[in-house]
Order: C-alpha cells, then structure tokens, then sequence
C-alpha cells in the first residue's frame, strides 16, 4: 500500500511552485516553522564559534534576536526554545518581518503566489558572513490565514544543508521513509510534521488559491516587551 505521507511531499512541491522557493518544509503550525528555522540559524552560528558541527546540541549564552514588540505571542516563545533571547522593536509591519538578525521572516499574515521571489535579501557585509545568505520565510496555514486550512505552516528556503537538518528536525530526527529500527539517528528533533490529511486539503485549496492575495489585517497585539516572562 503507498505511503500516506508522500502527499505531504506533493504539497511541498506545490508550494515550491506557487511561492518560487526552491524547498519547502512543512510544519504542523508556523510557530514550529519559525522555531526550526531560528534553531538552525542558531546551530549555524555556534558551529562555526567552535570550527564543527557535532551532532548534539551546543550549549551557549542565548544571543538577542529582535522582532516587533507587537505580534503574536508564540514568536518570543518560539525564539526562546530555539536557543535565542528575543528583543523587540517598535515597528507597524504588514504582511511579514524579520527576526533580526538572522535572514528569517515571519510570514503568518502573507501568503501569495512568487512571494519567495520577491522576498528582501539580507544586504550583505557581517551579518552575510554569519547568518549566511538564505533567506528563509516562514508562513501560516491556520484556518483564520490565507489558504485556509485547519493547521500548519512552511518553511519556504533556498538552502539543500539547511533542508536536510530541517526535514530531520520536524520528524523527531528521523530519517524519512525509513523505519525506527532501521534508522540510525545523529541529530535531536521535534514531533511536529504535517499531516498527510492537512497536506491533502492544502492541495485542494492551493489549487482553487488566487494568485494575488493581499497580506492579511493585523490582529490587536498587546505590547509585548512590557510582560515580564520576555523580559
């Protein structure tokens, strides 16, 4: 019998085509997007502070990454589990920000068709150097966002290392396709791929989606520099 779970891989490849990233990993909410993709950014620079890369994890002082004091509540959270200190700044944002300084972007509030291909770069100079230059945008496919469906989120990206250690890390370091007892596993991970009857749905509406969708309205943030659990 097929493999339910290489619908998951078709509606990756139809995200890669609507959005124009080279690589799609889908998540089962864009919080854990955003969590993986500031992990590996987080894993990236430490590796290097240490000239390896081993497979555990590096233990290290969390560094600061700045977001928009007001935004949804998970993004600190998300950053903190991944291993940085969130910070924030006083920004009105549509649509997308970026998580400062690493080339990653909140995407929740816009999903349209070549997004990737018209995403901002990083500008080059240090932080080039050290967050490398791959941008990745994380994106919200939550019932109250653009393509409508139950749950889950994406991270769209450009980097084939990266989206080794992505698609491991969202599927508790597993390799994909093959067994637990077969398996042989180098990387600590977490449980939350995407389900194969969410990626099912994704298709259908992705399929019916216009290709010009304005970023969505901004919710009713509270300040979120001013709660003491981020301070």
């Amino acid at each position: 019998m097929r493999n339910p779970h290489g619908i998951t891989g078709d509606f990756e490849d139809a995200l890669c085509e609507y959005t124009g990233a080279t690589y799609a990993v889908t998540t089962n909410s864009c919080t854990m997007a955003l969590l993986l993709a500031v992990a590996w950014h987080t894993r990236l620079v430490r590796c290097r502070q240490v000239g390896s890369c081993p497979d555990r994890w590096i233990e290290g002082e969390p560094w600061e990454i700045e977001i928009p004091k007001r935004t949804y509540v998970s993004v600190p959270m998300a950053i903190i589990h991944a291993g940085g200190r969130p910070t924030f700044r006083d920004q009105n944002w549509s649509g997308a920000y970026r998580l400062e300084p690493l080339p990653v972007w909140d995407s929740a509030r816009l999903f349209t068709w070549g997004m990737y291909r018209m995403r901002e770069h990083p500008s080059g100079g240090d932080d080039a150097l050290t967050f490398g230059a791959h941008p990745m945008m994380c994106v919200s496919f939550h019932a109250s966002k653009t393509l409508g469906l139950e749950q889950g989120g994406a991270i769209l990206h450009d980097d084939p290392e990266a989206d080794a250690w992505l698609r491991r890390a969202r599927f508790d370091g597993r390799t994909e396709g093959v067994k637990p007892e077969d398996d042989t596993f180098r990387q600590i991970g977490w449980h939350c791929y995407m389900n194969p009857s969410t990626a099912a749905l994704g298709i259908l509406h992705l399929h019916s989606l216009p290709r010009h969708n304005a970023p969505l309205p901004n919710d009713d943030y509270p300040d979120l520099s001013t709660m003491e659990i981020f301070k």
